[in-house]
């Protein structure tokens, strides 16, 4: 016998404000006269936030079990340890 879960439908539409919204505030970062290293932490920070939201809600995996997290937080650990142990490597202490 096949278990189905039902959840509820996600708000759409809240989504897509909140992406546009964070878009526009990172068209206004990129364009802030504030200092470069602060401008690409700020865009790296909108960019994770935004693709959370997609990930979680267009891409379903907030319904999912915490196996899936495992399996997709992985790489995305991996990719900030070797974008580390490569800035690091040019910019030796």
């Amino acid at each position: 016998m096949e278990e189905t879960m039902v959840h509820k439908r996600p708000n759409y539409a809240a989504v897509f404000w909140s992406l546009l919204i964070l878009t526009i505030l990172e068209i206004i970062t990129a364009n802030a006269p504030l200092a470069k290293p602060l401008v690409v932490v700020t865009l790296v920070f909108l960019a994770m936030i935004k693709a959370s939201l997609v990930a979680l809600f267009y891409m379903h995996l907030k319904f999912e079990k915490f196996i899936i997290y495992l399996v997709v937080l992985f790489p995305l650990f991996l990719a900030v340890f070797l974008t580390v142990m490569v800035l690091a490597d040019k910019h030796p202490a």
